[in-house]
């Protein structure tokens, strides 16, 4: 595990109940993460390589963006859950969602790009739908 693993994974189980790293919504987030860092992992290795004028792909910007939005999910659910006031609650509500779109356009961005990973991103875009479902129901609960 890399340090940027590691460090991921410490702003993500920080100080939340226990019991919601057993939520369906939590489950999910944490799954994205891993899908989007694999996926940006596999798709940096093909857009690292200087285009034949010297310039960089634009898209490996995206595939740093995909993580750092994925990274963030799970931490707004527990800012969300752990929150006593309505109007905090809903900052953190409307993070999340704001969080999951820009993950879905970056993911869609990146299906775009000059790379065999491109074909995971609909998988990681289907289970942004299933998140926003998800999401949905959890909106409710709270």
């Amino acid at each position: 595990m890399t340090n940027f693993d590691e460090n991921c994974l410490a702003k993500m189980s920080y100080n939340h109940s226990p019991y919601l790293s057993d939520t369906p919504l939590y489950k999910k987030a944490m799954e994205i993460f891993a899908l989007s860092q694999s996926i940006s992992t596999y798709l940096n290795h093909d857009l690292s390589e200087l285009k034949e004028d010297g310039s960089e792909d634009q898209h490996i910007y995206f595939s740093g963006d995909i993580v750092q939005q994925s990274v963030s999910l799970a931490p707004e659910i527990a800012n969300a859950e752990r929150e006593r006031y309505s109007d905090r609650k809903h900052k953190h509500i409307d993070a999340l969602k704001r969080l999951t779109n820009r993950l879905y356009k970056n993911a869609y961005r990146l299906e775009h790009s000059n790379s065999n990973g491109k074909d995971f991103l609909p998988i990681l875009r289907s289970e942004l739908r299933k998140f926003k479902k998800l999401q949905r129901t959890w909106m409710l609960s709270l």
